[in-house]
């Protein structure tokens, strides 16, 4: 699965200063809010780590909720309604049945726009996965399970980034396109903890 543990090369001693940051910075906890948020590179099926790929994303956050698992996918089910909850997702504009135009904003000044099609939409195991063309390319997906008497909602994300100038930025930028992603999704779960609270 992408973003776990065997699937991220662990640096060898002594190796560069990049590779040590990326094996500093590869996994965090907020202090803040107790979800977790991982990053990861990805390493070709011998165990070897490719040459890097400033563009290329993979994130990983867990949200622990204390609302029953249905409550919860129901929610994240509705895309339309996330900018009524989740202040960075901007506006949500459905195309048609599976698919619709997203932009998000978050910290950094930029906007990031890319078209969402339903890729997998699985309510009994609380799955929901979409597909992302335009500024970003991938896929990103909920999972969403029980967690003693709330839930869990796992979100991944392998994405490469398109948007010309975060292309020309990709290497200086990378760790501030981590944080604005972090904080994107910290914002999230607070928006998605009072809407629950709502319904």
């Amino acid at each position: 699965m992408p973003g776990t543990g065997a699937d991220r090369p662990r640096p060898a001693q002594g190796g560069s200063a990049v590779a040590r940051a990326a094996a500093l910075v590869s996994r965090s906890v907020d202090p803040i809010c107790p979800a977790r948020h991982e990053y990861a590179y990805s390493a070709d099926p011998r165990g070897q780590t490719p040459p890097m790929d400033w563009t290329h994303y993979r994130f990983r956050s867990l949200w622990p909720l204390p609302a029953p698992p249905a409550a919860v996918y129901d929610t994240l089910e509705r895309a339309e309604d996330y900018p009524r909850w989740w202040p960075q997702v901007r506006t949500v504009s459905r195309l048609d049945d599976t698919t619709g135009l997203v932009t998000i904003r978050s910290a950094l000044p930029y906007d990031m726009t890319f078209t969402a099609r339903a890729a997998r939409r699985d309510p009994a195991a609380g799955i929901l996965e979409i597909a992302m063309t335009g500024d970003l390319e991938g896929w990103a997906r909920w999972t969403v399970t029980a967690d003693g008497t709330g839930a869990l909602a796992r979100y991944d994300q392998v994405v490469d980034v398109n948007k010309p100038l975060l292309r020309r930025l990709a290497v200086p930028g990378r760790p501030f396109f981590r944080v604005n992603h972090r904080l994107m999704m910290r914002a999230g779960r607070r928006g998605l903890l009072a809407h629950l609270r709502t319904v």
